[in-house]
């Protein structure tokens, strides 16, 4: 496979189908400097390194990577980018806590068999929501808390479209994790008010336009549901 052009400036570098089945997606943002939303757990590395060369950029260039949240799946890579490209890393000061100390049950290490080691993030966020400027681009941040204390929510608007990162919104509300489904449930509600026209996922993919974004949010509100994770 690939990597995948999602619109202009959006590509899908990493996920079980692009670099290993351990990865949850990795979305590379060409913001006039190159950035990578997540990195997958680190042992599809060389493979997405791959991959963003493939689409014309030096990795070396990668200067930021956004780390959603705390789990192996999306920020067991982040060491790597710092050690070979001097990456900062940027991570919610709540699921920063949690990599720092290699906790492998909150970062559900011990599910992926990654060998964990403690994480310093470069650049921790605090409070629930702020700005990111990445080269020519303004990015905002929310704190969508539920699926862990620190996920984060990223979202951008060019050309007056606007993009949404959820990144595991949809993913269901684990006791094993210490799972939120109170503050799920307010996070669902807070990216439904952005009216995002495209959202991309975690691990199921890209939707778009607004319509099918507030559909999928109503559908993980109904998995949930059905699931018993939460309560309507």
């Amino acid at each position: 496979m690939h990597p995948q052009k999602i619109t202009n400036g959006i590509y899908r570098v990493g996920g079980p189908d692009l670099t290993d089945v351990r990865d949850g997606f990795a979305y590379l943002l060409d913001l006039g400097e190159p950035a990578l939303i997540d990195c997958g757990s680190g042992i599809g590395f060389q493979r997405m390194v791959g991959n963003i060369k493939r689409l014309g950029f030096d990795p070396e260039t990668i200067k930021t990577v956004i780390l959603t949240h705390c789990h192996v799946d999306h920020s067991g890579g982040a060491h790597l980018f710092r050690s070979h490209f001097g990456s900062q890393l940027i991570m919610h000061e709540l699921d920063a806590a949690i990599v720092g100390r290699a906790d492998r049950r909150l970062t559900a290490a011990f599910c992926f068999n990654v060998d964990l080691k403690p994480l310093r993030v470069d650049t921790r966020l605090y409070g629930d929501e702020g700005r990111l400027v990445i080269g020519r681009q303004e990015l905002h941040w929310l704190h969508t808390p539920g699926h862990t204390p620190g996920s984060i929510s990223v979202y951008m608007d060019i050309n007056g479209s606007r993009t949404l990162f959820a990144q595991d919104i949809a993913a269901p509300l684990l006791k094993e994790f210490d799972c939120d489904p109170d503050a799920w449930m307010e996070s669902v509600q807070s990216l439904s008010s952005l009216e995002a026209d495209m959202l991309c996922d975690g691990h199921s993919g890209v939707y778009t336009p607004k319509s099918a974004v507030m559909k999928y949010l109503e559908y993980c509100v109904a998995s949930q549901y059905q699931q018993g994770y939460i309560e309507l």
